[in-house]
């Protein structure tokens, strides 16, 4: 069962909520879970982002092979990593019926994007691992951030959650 966080956001602990993004009255769905243990330990200044694409099939192989060049060590930590990347992106993939997805992997210590826009994609899922989660806006700051104000109330999520939001 999800919760109706506003009339375009769902929350739920069930990776089922997910699903509620294909519906024309949901612009967010959150599924609510704990951060992977042990990702701590990853030196976070000594690792080099990641993007690039794939086809869901090659997915768990191919990132497994680009974390270890870019200093996902651990070696105990990287394959549990790369196991929930691999997972997650089939999800997105059944949900949105795709057979390959763009992944990003990256350390963000700034405010990476603060204008609370929608991008020009069909969807896209997040999850943070470690740190601080997205943020987002929902109801009457919508229109207050269109029209040039700050937001009153933004909602962040906590580390391990994920979020599928439409562009």
């Amino acid at each position: 069962m999800s919760t109706l966080l506003d009339s375009a956001a769902r929350s739920s602990t069930s990776p089922q909520v997910l699903t509620d993004i294909r519906q024309s009255d949901c612009n967010l769905s959150i599924w609510q879970r704990a951060s992977l243990p042990g990702l701590d330990t990853l030196a976070l200044d000594r690792i080099q982002d990641l993007r690039f694409a794939s086809p869901l099939g090659d997915l768990e192989r191919e990132l497994d092979a680009r974390c270890e060049q870019a200093g996902y060590a651990p070696e105990n930590v990287r394959p549990a990593l790369v196991r929930d990347v691999a997972n997650l992106a089939d999800h997105f993939g059944a949900i949105m019926e795709l057979g390959a997805v763009s992944v990003r992997l990256a350390v963000v210590t700034t405010n990476s994007c603060r204008k609370f826009h929608a991008d020009y994609v069909k969807a896209r899922l997040i999850t943070t691992y470690v740190g601080s989660g997205t943020q987002w806006i929902e109801g009457e700051d919508l229109a207050r951030v269109a029209g040039g104000e700050e937001p009153r109330r933004i909602n962040a999520l906590s580390a391990g959650d994920v979020v599928l939001f439409k562009g």
